[in-house]
């Protein structure tokens, strides 16, 4: 029974690994889409320098930049089942807001995979800092939190609608640059995340296995063994029968013999 009751759950870690794997799968799939935004920003920097481009042309350009920034925004607020995949706010402290790139103000949450639950190992999986790795200080090029962006030198390629966008003007090529860095740093955490998770499955299932062939033996019947006890005691019981009807005979010979 406390065999059967580990491998259950044990059950339950290998499908609560798979979602974690899920989830960090469709977190990549938005960040490599926000690396995409990126470079067309990058890419619209570029077209807003050149000389024979006149004013109309930039204004397009930089109203361009503008909607990215937007659409940005509205990356961070993705789900995955109702869970937030990127977080502004640190789960380390509480009321405090997250930064890229420090461990003591990141957001994560706890995978169990094994079958002691929340007192065996757990693997940690990150919500993305999206919005602090988009938001940088334009002198040292460090990444800031969010609501800091418009304070002093630190911008942000991430707005929440047209009127707090920035324009093209003010930043500069190195910015963009750190900007898309940032967003490659995210998507190599989550690939790390996401290969500790796939060696963690495959040990589950591999104890899983085992632990089934376990009891298997423990309780599962010997086919070939009780076959062939089944086929001892029915010769035995044919081979019973067989001399007490011989028996019965003989003394019905004897009686014949008196008559």
């Amino acid at each position: 029974m406390k065999l059967e009751s580990s491998i259950a759950r044990l059950a339950g870690a290998h499908k609560n690994v798979q979602n974690a794997i899920s989830f960090l799968e469709v977190q990549d799939g938005v960040l490599d889409s926000a690396g995409k935004v990126v470079n067309r920003m990058i890419e619209l920097k570029g077209l807003s320098q050149d000389v024979m481009k006149n004013t109309s042309d930039i204004a397009n350009y930089n109203r361009e930049f503008q909607d990215l920034q937007v659409q940005l925004h509205d990356m961070t607020a993705v789900q995955f089942n109702g869970v937030s995949m990127f977080a502004q706010f640190s789960s380390e402290t509480a009321n405090t807001e997250g930064k890229f790139g420090d461990l003591n103000l990141d957001n994560t949450v706890s995978i169990f995979v094994s079958a002691d639950g929340s007192t065996g190992p757990t693997v940690s999986v990150g919500k993305a800092m999206l919005l602090s790795a988009l938001t940088l200080d334009t002198g040292t090029l460090a990444a800031s939190e969010f609501s800091n962006a418009g304070t002093g030198n630190v911008r942000s390629f991430a707005a929440a609608n047209i009127s707090d966008a920035i324009n093209l003007a003010d930043l500069s090529v190195g910015v963009f640059t750190r900007a898309l860095e940032n967003v490659a740093t995210l998507r190599a955490d989550n690939g790390a995340s996401m290969s500790r998770l796939s060696f963690a499955s495959d040990n589950i299932s591999t104890t899983k296995t085992n632990m089934e062939a376990a009891n298997g033996r423990i309780v599962d019947v010997d086919i070939a063994q009780e076959s062939t006890r089944m086929a001892k005691y029915n010769i035995l019981v044919q081979a019973s029968a067989s001399m007490l009807a011989q028996a019965n005979s003989s003394s019905d010979v004897a009686l014949m013999l008196i008559r």
